[in-house]
């Protein structure tokens, strides 16, 4: 049975378009680039060969063009798993609900989501402004767990894996989610770090950091650092992939992140600018898919 959207839960804007995001899907791809920076947005249609939409609402900055006569569209999302938590469910809207009947999509449409952003590195090996590529994201975020989304045996191991080992503070109950195959594949290659994400709720604390606040993680990083199950590492620190990988996949979607690591955290060595090095990772995404 095809359920109708009542305006409260399909809240449209005066034009008829996803509300926070304010677009359609014919101003949109079904190939999009998620960026978490407005400016990125910019950097990386100057990369497009034609531009034919651009739109700004909020933090929501979207441009749609063709790049080697690829359609692409890159949209920001700001920080944090719940930007992304509006920006995915709107994306599938757009694409998947008719906004006039208020109900679905007859055919259903599968959208590429690929986040290009910055991370912090915690394996010394890895040198600052390295590709790294999550093969699943571990959320320290909670917004999978307001929804039914199923987790593999697989995932549930994991979760349960990395939890024990680096020992969160009580409460959290963190989900492990795996990325796209299929976009894995297309991203990956000799330049590429691959292991799994941490998704953090916030920059500081949740992140291993402490300035004048006392936090319950000041060893955090040394213990994720040091984990190994089977071939799996953990990689990096980022804000938004595990919400990503989770809602993606559960509403049929393809999904991946690929970030340029800015900050190696056991070596305590930051980027000095990274503008150059951020075109050479937005022109190698662009390449592959």
């Amino acid at each position: 049975m095809n359920m109708q959207y009542p305006p409260t839960e399909l809240v449209l804007d005066g034009n008829g378009k996803v509300y926070h995001i304010a677009l359609s899907k014919e101003e949109l791809s079904e190939k999009i680039i998620l960026v978490g920076d407005q400016d990125r947005v910019d950097l990386l249609a100057q990369q497009f060969d034609e531009i034919e939409h651009t739109s700004r609402h909020r933090e929501f900055v979207c441009i749609t063009g063709t790049y080697k006569n690829k359609r692409i569209s890159v949209l920001s999302t700001g920080i944090g798993t719940d930007n992304i938590d509006i920006v995915v469910n709107e994306l599938d809207a757009a694409f998947n609900i008719d906004t006039n009947e208020r109900k679905d999509q007859t055919n259903f449409t599968k959208l590429s989501l690929v986040r290009i952003g910055t991370c912090g590195i915690l394996q010394p090996e890895i040198p600052v402004h390295g590709y790294i590529l999550s093969t699943h994201a571990f959320g320290l975020d909670n917004i999978a767990r307001f929804y039914e989304i199923p987790f593999t045996s697989d995932e549930e191991r994991l979760t349960k894996e990395i939890s024990a080992h680096i020992q969160l503070p009580s409460g959290l109950t963190p989900y492990l989610k795996e990325a796209s195959k299929r976009l894995i594949s297309q991203l990956s290659s000799a330049e590429t770090y691959e292991g799994i994400t941490i998704t953090s709720s916030g920059f500081y604390g949740p992140q291993g950091r402490q300035l004048r606040l006392a936090t319950k993680t000041r060893h955090l990083n040394d213990k994720i650092t040091s984990f190994r199950l089977d071939n799996h590492r953990i990689i990096n620190f980022e804000m938004e992939s595990s919400a990503l990988f989770a809602l993606g996949n559960a509403l049929g979607h393809d999904c991946a992140t690929i970030c340029l690591g800015i900050a190696n955290r056991p070596n305590k060595e930051f980027s000095p600018g990274y503008k150059t090095d951020m075109e050479q990772l937005i022109t190698y995404v662009l390449e592959r898919i």
